[in-house]
């Protein structure tokens, strides 16, 4: 506080254009265009109209959404499409309180957002103002790196930092706090300010003359200079070539090696695409998760899809690729003490979770995926290195197996209504190449995992180690605006529907024609398969077979309905769905589900 008030004072020696209309959310706005970024994600808020009208003015589309939570959502998506920053503006108060669950969850995903939220005037915090909570406390647990914005001077070295930290290291939401008075132009604020204090009496004439001061300290040497606002340079752990050494070792007495791949493996520098090239030249067979699903495309003969457990148990090198063994991999119990263990992971404490307790690693490197896989390829290319066929086949019979055991059950009869096996074998045939699938739900999407196949790299989005419902809406904004040529398709369980379903306005608004297909099967069922045969009640699972396709026609899409009485119709309307979107149109299959016992003791706590 006294270094701020001799900086006030120190004002008298600054020059102000008083008259000048430029502000804060001009800088904001035109760091944000010097990282590349071409959309941002927001809801409409008096504590951040500038920063959405200057971005507007720099060609930056501006995307509101119906809660802000979908902004996050859809900021996540932009960031793991495009590989750029994905950036959510949102207001003070309960606009950034709605925000949690989408930060937590790009946090917990790896994805780089930079949220911008309003706050109070600087010299209103604590004061008792509207919508005035301590931000940063609530966002201290969830992002990488938190600031606050006090002078205008301060904001493009705070973005900038901002954009920095989001994707050096292990990429992650950051937060950027911008008070009203940073944001809007000094006239005005000093207007406000002014008004605070009335009367003639020295203490209000001194407290007038302060305030001016204060005023102009927030705006000194913030217009009178050229900012530099292009992107500081990302730094992030590259993998020791003594590490590659010793995995090109391993693999040369492997029979036979198995590589698990992650959301991390696809970020730049490499990328999906030098990736898939390294990977395929490898020849190791492999299991895919995350942002890394469709990396290989759909029949890669490396790619397995079944019996990760199986083949986990047989294999004798274990490669993990930006996997985490948490909960996915049953803490690192499915790992065999047999096996040698590589596990590569940008961050530490991932690396080595649950370390020593369920599994041991024979080398353990701290580095960026994709570059290990680039030395890794490299080296064994000048070995010669060659995977055993008869290794691959086995694990393609057993795969190949499951999958027929699978679409088998597409023709067994449910108690009611559609067979969900049924609707997704045959929505897999129709699914376009082009197409980015995203996941938002429980039984029916966990379901179409083992069914639907990403086209190519990037093309999956679903909520990650979080287990978040209600992405979908927002995923689809993000995935829609980076990538407007994709045909965007959201997997919708019933339930999760229930949380975005609002985001068909914003679809319709903005021109962004996404499909959705809804499996409704009237009830939460991933949680009643257990909930019931262990508690003897399904008390709070149960749900409405809803006319969801009428909903959305409310807000402008267009609405098809799959049911027993046209089932036989399945595939054409689903394409006519798929075509419906293609000339601007946003769509939604309600497609009415019966149950069957496929997934039955899915859920993994």
């Amino acid at each position: 506080m006294a270094l701020r008030r001799l900086s006030v004072f120190s004002s008298y020696f600054t020059k102000i254009d008083e008259n000048s209309a430029r502000h804060g959310g001009e800088l904001i706005a035109q760091t944000i265009h010097s990282h590349g970024i071409e959309n941002v994600f927001t809801l409409s808020g008096g504590h951040i109209s500038p920063i959405l009208t200057a971005a507007e003015k720099l060609g930056i589309r501006v995307i509101d959404t119906r809660h802000e939570v979908n902004a996050v959502f859809a900021a996540d998506a932009a960031a793991r499409v495009s590989g750029k920053p994905g950036v959510a503006i949102v207001t003070a108060g309960p606009g950034i309180t709605n925000t949690i669950t989408g930060i937590k969850n790009a946090q917990m995903a790896e994805s780089p957002v930079v949220l911008f939220g309003g706050c109070p005037a600087t010299l209103l915090k604590g004061k008792g103002a509207l919508q005035d909570i301590d931000q940063l406390s609530l966002m201290k647990s969830i992002t990488k790196w938190q600031k606050t914005i006090t002078r205008v001077r301060d904001i493009v070295p705070i973005v900038r930092e901002a954009f920095q930290v989001a994707q050096s290291g292990t990429p992650g939401p950051v937060f950027v706090e911008c008070p009203l008075d940073i944001l809007y132009p000094y006239k005005m604020v000093s207007r406000e300010m002014a008004a605070k204090a009335k009367g003639h009496s020295l203490k209000t004439k001194l407290t007038n003359e302060y305030l001016s001061l204060y005023a102009k300290d927030l705006f000194a040497g913030a217009f009178d200079q050229q900012w530099n606002c292009d992107p500081l340079e990302i730094s992030f752990p590259t993998p020791n070539e003594s590490d590659i050494a010793r995995v090109v070792s391993l693999l040369q007495g492997a029979k036979r090696p198995l590589v698990l791949l992650g959301s991390q493996s696809v970020l730049p520098p490499i990328g999906a695409h030098k990736l898939r090239e390294c990977i395929e030249s490898l020849g190791i067979p492999c299991f895919l998760g995350g942002m890394a699903r469709g990396l290989l495309g759909r029949n890669s003969s490396i790619q397995m899809r079944q019996a990760r457990r199986d083949a986990l148990k047989e294999a004798d090198v274990i490669i993990l690729g930006g996997i985490v063994t948490d909960f996915r991999l049953s803490y690192g119990r499915v790992l065999p003490h047999t096996a040698k263990v590589v596990a590569v992971n940008r961050n530490r404490q991932q690396l080595y979770k649950n370390h020593g307790i369920f599994w041991n690693s024979e080398v353990a490197v701290e580095g960026d995926v994709g570059l290990f896989f680039h030395g890794l390829a490299q080296e064994m290319k000048n070995k010669n290195f060659s995977v055993d066929q008869g290794w691959i086949k086995a694990l393609r019979e057993r795969d190949d197996g499951k999958e027929s055991k699978t679409t088998s059950m597409a023709d067994a009869p449910t108690d009611q209504h559609l067979n969900p096996i049924k609707l997704l074998t045959e929505l897999e045939s129709v699914i376009p190449e082009n197409s980015i699938l995203i996941a938002d739900g429980g039984d029916f999407v966990g379901s179409a995992s083992y069914i639907v196949r990403p086209r190519g790299p990037l093309t999956w989005l679903d909520p990650g180690a979080f287990g978040t419902l209600g992405c979908g809406g927002g995923f689809a904004l993000g995935a829609k605006a980076v990538k407007p040529d994709a045909d965007v398709i959201i997997l919708y369980g019933d339930g999760s529907l229930g949380y975005s379903m609002i985001e068909y306005d914003s679809f319709v608004r903005h021109k962004l024609p996404v499909i959705s297909v809804v499996g409704n099967d009237a009830c939460w069922t991933q949680i009643a398969r257990e909930q019931k045969p262990i508690l003897g009640s399904d008390i709070s699972c149960a749900l409405a077979y809803t006319h969801y396709e009428k909903a959305i026609e409310g807000l402008g899409a267009k609405g098809f309905l799959l049911d027993s009485s046209n089932g036989a119709d399945m595939k054409s309307v689903l394409k006519q769905a798929i075509q419906e979107a293609r000339q601007g149109n946003p769509t939604l299959v309600n497609v009415l589900i019966g149950k069957t016992k496929f997934r039955e003791g899915s859920l993994s706590v």
